[in-house]
């Protein structure tokens, strides 16, 4: 396979939905270093200010409520060219999820959101043969129960990739998933803060630690790459062997 294989084509134009975040961020980052144009978002004002992202050039950083359907139709028709998107924007309320408003608050953010998203560019991803990339979870195959909502938009996150994958080949687009396992992140930081619990989590991993945020890029900008052009409904998990035994 040729080297330029592994690289993004000259003008390479990708939107982190959720950029603002800690994944989304490395993933920025990555796609950044390999020479793209990023746009990454986060919810409001306050997600951007918060942000890691530095300025650079080829950076911008908005903000995009992914369950406002005139936003993201409108962030969209903001692109004369897009390559790829990659949908990381997500939440979860622990405990809170029971309530039924909550449940339907995190299933719209991280899994109607999603597909929100994916819809608002599937016109110019077709132009260009793009990529799409969903952030899932491992606890879209391993649940917890103090996180119905978050779980089970998951869930729902790998079974819509595998489906637009299904639907939209044919338009030139690929759609996959990266599942990441347990990251150190501040959307997971109270559950973190419960040492039985961290270490329960570590101990099940092969490498017996938790994962950080850059050890999910690379498998994010793999699939954005033309070396992962066969590739469309694919499930890349990132998780340390946690799902593995």
């Amino acid at each position: 396979m040729p080297a330029d294989d592994f690289r993004l084509a000259a003008g390479f134009t990708a939107a982190v939905i959720g950029g603002a975040g800690d994944i989304g961020a490395a993933i920025a980052r990555q796609l950044l270093d390999l020479g793209a144009h990023v746009t990454a978002t986060g919810v409001d004002a306050a997600a951007v200010a918060a942000t890691s992202l530095s300025p650079q050039d080829g950076l911008r950083i908005v903000t995009l409520d992914v369950t406002d359907d005139a936003a993201v139709r409108a962030f969209a028709g903001e692109f004369t060219r897009i390559d790829a998107v990659v949908n990381c924007a997500g939440i979860l309320r622990r405990d809170e999820e029971f309530e039924i408003e909550t449940f339907r608050h995190v299933l719209d953010v991280n899994l109607t959101g999603t597909f929100r998203v994916c819809s608002a560019f599937r016109a110019g991803l077709a132009r260009n043969g793009g990529a799409i990339v969903n952030i899932a979870s491992a606890n879209a195959y391993a649940a917890l129960p103090r996180l119905p909502a978050y779980c089970a938009s998951k869930g729902g996150v790998v079974m819509l990739t595998k489906s637009l994958a299904l639907a939209w080949a044919k338009e030139g687009i690929r759609v996959n998933a990266v599942v990441p396992g347990y990251i150190e992140t501040a959307i997971n930081a109270a559950g973190r803060s419960e040492a039985a619990h961290y270490q329960r989590i570590a101990d099940r991993t092969a490498f017996g630690r938790w994962g950080q945020p850059a050890e999910v890029a690379g498998a994010v900008a793999f699939l954005c790459m033309p070396a992962s052009a066969y590739a469309t409904g694919s499930v890349v998990t990132v998780d340390g062997g946690f799902l593995a035994g």
